[in-house]
Parts: C-alpha cells; structure tokens; sequence
C-alpha cells in the first residue's frame, strides 16, 4: 500500500501544482499544464507495471476522480466566465416581454405623472390663456417666445425648403397602370432585392385607388414594411416612417401637442410629413409601422373620420386652436389639410403583443394579407420614377370608365348580401360597395380579372369578419356559403373566397 500512496502523492501533487499554475497565469499556466503532460503519463508508466490486482483498481479510481475534479473546476470556471464576462447575445423571449410589459407601465406612469404635474402648474396659475393677473395675485412666469420666433420649428423648415427649392416633376406621364405594375415589380427585384408576387403588387396599387388608408398584415418578416419603403424609393420620394408606440392613447401622441408654458408645439414626423405633401404634386406615403402596438381607434380614428369626408377640401386636421403670423403658411386657421396625393399605410402583426384592429378600422381601410416570402425571378431593371397625383387618379378614373363593374356582377353582390345577413347578420353596405366598384376596374387595368378583383375584396371586406362568429354553431351555414358561391358565381370561381371559409371552419 505504501508503494500504491507514494505514486499518488507524487501524482497528485504533479497535477495539482501544473493546475495552480493554471489558474496564476492564463496563457503560460494553459501552456504548462499541458507541458507536464508528459510527466503525468511517465507517473502511470512507473507505477502501474509494479501493482497489483488492487492497485490497479485503486489507480484506475483515483485516475478518475482526479479527471472528475478537473472537469467539474473547469466547468464552473466556464459558467462563472460565461454569466459575469462574456455578454448574453440572446435573451429568452418571455424575459423579453416582461421586460417590455415593465418599460410600457413605466411610460404610463411617467405620462400620468407629466399631466398631474401639468395640471398642477395651471391650476397654481389660476388663470386663462390670455387672461392677466390681478394685482396682488401671483402666478408662474409663463414663458413667451422672442418677438418674429415660431412656435412650429420643424414645419417652419419645411416651408424654408419649398421657398428654395421647388417640387418639378419631369418624368414622362406617359405610363398605363399595367405598366406602373412591371416598372415598380422590376425596379424592387433588381435595385432593393425584394421578390413580389405580380398579384401582391396589383392589390396594392388598386386599394390607392379606393382608400387613403390601407393595412398590410401577416407574418413577421414577410416585407410589410418593406413594400411602402421600396414603393417610395421607386417614386423618387421616400415613405415616411412612423413608428408606433404601446403608450399612444390619443391623437395627441400622432400629431403633437402644444406646450402651453414654451409656446412651442412638439411636432410629430406624422404632422411633418403630412404637411410636407402639401408643397408636393406626387405622391407621399405615410407608413404607421407596428400601428397596432397601440389601439388604432384611440389614435387615428379622427383622421380616418376626416377622411371619410366626401370633399377632400374638408380633410382638415385640427393642429392648434388660434392663429399667429408667425405659423407655418400651410396652416389654415389652426388646421393642416390632408391633401388628395397622400396615403397612409399600416403594418400590423397579429400576436400576442398588439391589439384587435376593430371593424371601424377594417371597413374604411383596404386590407391586404402579406404570409408568404417572395421567390426570386429574372427581369429587365426599371428605373425610379416620380409620378404624379394627377396622373394617377387620372388612371384611375380612365379605368373606371373602361372597365366598369358589370351589371351582372352588381345584380350577384345584391343577392349575395342578402343571403350574407339572412345567415350570418352581416351586411356590405354603402361603403364597401362603393370601394369594390373603385377597386375591381383598378384591377382589371392593372391584369387582373373582374372575378378576381371580387373575390379578393369579398374576401378581406366581408368574410374576414366571420372570423368574430362562433364558428362552432355556423359550420353548416358556411358550408352553405362556399355552395352558393358556386352557384352564383360559376364552378370554381372565387378561390380565395372559398379557401378563407374553409380555413375558419378549421379554425373552429
């Protein structure tokens, strides 16, 4: 036994003495750790051939619980230097929504807090805007601008940069809506490096046509925010992005507001935007990115009421309640004006993070569905070009007039709303009819199909509200409904319409 402790004493010790030379040097300790190697292995060289049955079992033990002790020494110092020293690059996804649902109710307090405190100031102030002090009382100091100083900087440079430079459009107007469907397919497969599908391009281009608002929704990463970008590389003019918060609750946080005590207006991009339109003859995008983060209704339900306004002189948008001569020279008493070559567009995720888009958003928006990536093809590069508003809403009436929405097809929608609201107390009404006679000639112009064009709106306008029933109880009705499409509308027509049934009959 003697033999058998002197061999691993003197091993032990070997080993021990080459790992604390580890640990007082990392890169001469790593190299001499492994130096020693050698003088390890001559130790088992010597001893072993001299055991016996029992020390050979006793050396193999001990030659393992000296390679146990190692690993379970550099396995900690590896989870010590993995917690404290090398930065976590990925953090699990429900730490990240926590994380998230703890800075929103931080903002909701902070905002709460600012109006307390805003309100506070006033009432302290015991006056209205306008009004002076009576003698004796005391009040804050309100805060005037310098004499000539605007209270909107941001607009006050827009109109600085129109004095200087003045909007031109010079490209040829020259284009048919087929066309203006190729250029603007080519230009973002050769010059963004994005693959739409031909159809995707032509819903998009005929829904300008019937709403100022339209909504791309679907999976993330499938180039909603994409398409508006590359559509105002395309026009020489790029889309502007307005991100949207979790804290917007009014139409404050959309426009801005304005401090009563600077007499300044903190002015939004989205006002920004909008107002730079009106200098411009072609088209401007406003792109809401994520709007759904936020209720829609909360925040943008006075500009999609405006817009519903049928004389778009009457698209006004209440900015500031009075008038100075040192305002923007857009401004009209107060009000900024939405001008007709503007469009807003929506990117909207569906899970659990954003909120229900309501049926008053729906109804006034044109609703397009992005699930799937794009697949790479050949085609001939196309240039960007500047297009002008004029021209294009020029297109769109020419196409209205060509190709109309047949009287058959009217006579179908007809019946077709009537079995919709004798079955599932769901009606078309004025509005939707009124954007499927906008969109399905729009359609036609740009390749499609009159056939197509409807069932794509039926589809988006009508059934997807049936996604709100209890679809367990209308299985039936809705299996009565794909026959009676059949019926109305020819075997094998309205695909999409049918597909989208029978994907929420599933659902259910």
């Amino acid at each position: 036994m003697k033999l058998f402790f002197d061999f691993f004493y003197e091993i032990g010790m070997s080993i021990l003495m080459s790992f604390w030379a580890l640990l007082s040097g990392i890169f001469g300790a790593i190299w001499g750790f492994f130096a020693e190697f050698g003088t390890h292995v001559s130790f088992i060289t010597y001893y072993f051939p001299q055991f016996d049955a029992v020390g050979w079992i006793l050396g193999i033990i001990s030659l393992i619980i000296l390679a146990g002790i190692i690993i379970i020494v550099f396995y900690l110092i590896f989870k010590v230097f993995a917690k404290y020293i090398i930065p976590r690059k990925k953090i699990e996804q429900e730490e990240l929504l926590k994380e998230i649902r703890r800075l929103n109710a931080e903002v909701m307090q902070l905002i709460d807090e600012k109006n307390r405190i805003m309100a506070m100031k006033v009432s302290q102030l015991g006056i209205k805007p306008g009004e002076e002090l009576e003698e004796g009382e005391e009040g804050e100091e309100e805060v005037k601008p310098e004499e000539g100083q605007s209270r909107f900087v941001k607009l006050i440079a827009v109109d600085k940069k129109h004095e200087e430079e003045q909007i031109v459009i010079t490209d040829p107007q020259n284009y048919t809506l087929f066309e203006l469907v190729d250029r603007f397919r080519n230009f973002a497969c050769k010059r963004m490096g994005l693959y739409y599908e031909r159809h995707l391009i032509m819903t998009f281009i005929s829904a300008l046509a019937c709403s100022r608002m339209i909504i791309l929704e679907g999976i993330s990463g499938t180039g909603k925010t994409s398409l508006p970008y590359s559509w105002g590389k395309f026009l020489k003019h790029d889309s502007a992005i307005c991100a949207v918060q979790p804290s917007w609750r009014d139409r404050s946080e959309l426009i801005g507001y304005l401090n009563e005590f600077t007499k300044r207006f903190n002015e939004s991009d989205f006002l920004k935007a909008i107002y730079d339109q009106t200098y411009r003859p072609d088209i401007g995008i406003v792109v809401l990115d994520e709007m759904n983060l936020a209720r829609v209704e909360y925040y943008f339900a006075e500009i999609l009421s405006t817009l519903e306004m049928p004389d778009p002189d009457e698209w006004l948008v209440d900015v500031v309640p009075d008038t100075w001569a040192t305002d923007p020279k857009n401004l009209q008493e107060g009000k900024v004006k939405i001008y007709t070559n503007t469009w807003f567009v929506g990117t909207a995720n569906n899970d659990d993070s954003t909120f229900t888009i309501t049926d008053k958003v729906y109804d006034r928006a044109v609703t397009i569905q992005i699930n799937t990536k794009g697949t790479p093809f050949e085609c001939e590069d196309s240039a960007p070009m500047q297009i002008d508003s004029a021209y294009l809403a020029a297109l769109f009436a020419q196409a209205k007039a060509a190709y109309p929405v047949s009287e058959d097809t009217l006579q179908k929608l007809d019946a077709l709303d009537y079995y919709v609201i004798e079955n599932f107390r769901l009606a078309f009404g004025n509005r939707i009819l009124k954007q499927i006679k906008d969109f399905v000639p729009v359609f036609v112009a740009c390749g499609g199909t009159e056939i197509g064009g409807l069932d794509y709106m039926l589809t988006y306008k009508i059934f997807k509200k049936f996604e709100g029933l209890n679809v367990a109880f209308m299985k039936d009705n809705m299996k009565k409904l794909i026959a009676h499409l059949e019926k109305v509308f020819g075997r094998g027509s309205m695909p999409l319409a049918k597909g989208y049934i029978e994907r929420i009959m599933n659902m259910g």
